[in-house]
């Protein structure tokens, strides 16, 4: 059974730093590329990270690009978030597309406010 379990959301001043976690069990984590998304208030959910098996890549979304970095190891990948302004209050979710289908974590909340 795939689970991926989040930890690590809160809230936090403008110009702060938190760092996502996302564990993973049920499946060959090394095997497949990871991404996370956020989901703002009214808006539709976008991916911002994403890396590949092995780390041998990682892509930003512009809005995040310079500010986040996204890692993994044996079977967590990692979302580290610097310089956080009030635009990236959100939900945020990891996720694992296997073999066609889209595993989602459970969602963790990041709010940036004074």
């Amino acid at each position: 059974q795939v689970q991926l379990v989040e930890s690590g959301g809160g809230l936090v001043q403008p110009g702060g730093s938190l760092r996502l976690s996302c564990t993973a069990s049920g499946f060959a984590f090394s095997s497949y590329a990871m991404t996370w998304s956020r989901q703002a208030p009214g808006k539709e959910r976008e991916p911002i990270a994403r890396i590949t098996r092995g780390s041998l890549a990682m892509d930003y979304s512009d809005s995040v690009r310079g500010r986040f970095t996204i890692s993994r190891d044996k079977n967590t990948v990692y979302l580290q978030l610097n310089i956080l302004e009030p635009e990236d209050t959100a939900l945020y979710f990891c996720n694992a597309q296997i073999l066609g289908i889209d595993y989602w974590s459970q969602g963790t909340q990041v709010t940036v406010s004074s």
